[in-house]
């Protein structure tokens, strides 16, 4: 399934002026890391935001969300937001600052390599 490349294109230009944001395919989208940790990203239509697990049932709430479920479960922290509800740039700027503010406390994302024995 494709992603959107318009999407993609608000997300990176909104990231421009930051360090250390790299660009990852994932999620059947494209993943915007920043110091190394998931971010934000790009699936099919919706972003897809990694937020505080604390902040969650409150964001969840908003109009045009839904919850990311892996395996049958609720993964609390993340969630979808369809482009419906990102159209000003004041609703797509609360969903970008949600998920920097996290990024900031979040653990690494990044996969230690494994020394051969």
């Amino acid at each position: 399934m494709p992603y959107s490349e318009k999407l993609a294109g608000r997300i990176r230009d909104s990231l421009s002026g930051m360090r250390n944001v790299e660009e990852k395919k994932m999620f059947r989208g494209i993943c915007f890391m920043v110091n190394d940790k998931m971010c934000v990203c790009v699936s099919g239509e919706d972003m897809m935001c990694r937020i505080n697990p604390e902040k969650y049932e409150h964001a969840i709430e908003k109009t045009g969300t839904r919850p990311m479920i892996m395996r049958g479960k609720i993964m609390k922290g993340f969630l979808f937001v369809s482009q419906d509800a990102i159209r000003s740039k004041k609703e797509f700027d609360y969903w970008i600052n949600l998920c920097l503010e996290f990024n900031e406390k979040a653990k690494s994302s990044k996969v230690k390599s494994r020394k051969n024995m």
